[in-house]
C-alpha cells in the first residue's frame, strides 16, 4: 500500500462517488479533491448527508458508486489491514464522542499512544499539555461517565488530536460547549493545521464558518460544491 503523498496529488480525491444507505443514495455523483494541508469546513441543512460524507471519508463506509482515493489507495481495492494502516493516520470526533465511559479522563485521551506503544512518560507529558489548553486539567482523572456534554466533547477532541493525526475529520466538534470553549477548539484546530493535519470539519454553526473563513463543501439535494476560501454562498 502507497502513504507516500506528492505535492500534487490529493490526499482525498472523489470521482463520481454515490454515497448512502440501502438503495437511498443520500449524495450522488460527488467529484472533488482535498490537497495535504487543506483545512475545509463541510456544511448543510440537517440531514444533507454532513455525516454520511464523513463517515465515508474516515474509512467506516465505502461509496455504494464511484472511486473513492485516500492517501493515494483506491477504497474499492483496499482489504482490511490496509484500511487498519489508513485509519491509524486518521483522527475523528464523533458527534456522540464514543468515549470509553468507564476509564478516566487520561485514559481515553491516552489510548492512541499507548496502541503506537509509546512511553508512559511522554503519553503523560504530551496529555497533561492537552488537557491544560482545554481546560480539562482538573478533571484528569474523573471517569467520563461523570462529565458533562461539553466536557465529554473537549476529551473526545483532545483523543482525536493527540496522536497528531495526517488528517483530522469533527463532526459539528463546538456542538456542545460554550463559545469560549468553542473559540479555543477551534485555535487548537487551526494549529494542528499549521503543522501538517489536513482538516475537514462538519457543522451547521454559520457564525464558526465566517470568523473562520476556510474553503467550504456545502451539501444541499444530494450534490457537493467546493467553494474556496473568501468566496460566499
Amino acid at each position: 500500500m502507497s502513504d507516500i503523498m506528492t505535492d500534487d496529488k490529493p490526499i482525498i480525491e472523489l470521482q463520481n462517488v454515490s454515497v448512502g444507505y440501502n438503495d437511498n443514495d443520500v449524495l450522488q455523483n460527488v467529484s472533488l479533491e482535498l490537497k495535504a494541508g487543506d483545512f475545509t469546513f463541510v456544511t448543510g441543512k440537517s440531514g444533507a448527508g454532513k455525516t454520511t460524507l464523513l463517515s465515508m471519508l474516515y474509512l467506516i463506509k465505502r461509496p455504494n458508486k464511484g472511486i473513492l482515493n485516500v492517501f493515494g489507495n483506491n477504497i474499492n481495492f483496499s482489504n482490511r489491514d490496509d484500511l487498519a494502516m489508513m485509519r491509524q493516520r486518521i483522527g475523528v470526533v464523533f458527534q456522540d464522542f464514543r468515549l470509553l465511559e468507564h476509564l478516566s479522563v487520561y485514559d481515553n485521551i491516552a489510548l492512541p499512544l499507548r496502541v503506537r506503544g509509546m512511553n508512559e512518560k511522554e503519553i503523560h507529558k504530551r496529555v497533561v499539555e492537552l488537557l491544560k489548553w482545554i481546560e480539562m486539567h482538573k478533571s484528569i482523572y474523573k471517569r467520563c461517565d461523570t462529565l458533562s456534554g461539553g466536557e465529554k466533547q473537549r476529551v473526545a477532541i483532545a483523543r482525536a488530536v493527540i496522536n497528531r493525526p495526517d488528517i483530522l475529520f469533527a463532526d459539528e466538534p463546538t456542538g456542545s460547549v460554550d463559545s469560549e470553549i468553542a473559540d479555543k477548539l477551534m485555535r487548537l484546530f487551526v494549529e494542528l493545521n499549521r503543522v501538517g493535519t489536513t482538516v475537514v470539519i462538519a457543522t451547521h454553526n454559520e457564525q464558526l464558518t465566517s470568523t473562520y473563513n476556510y474553503q467550504r463543501i456545502d451539501l444541499a439535494n444530494g450534490t457537493a460544491k467546493l467553494y474556496p476560501a473568501l468566496q460566499r454562498i
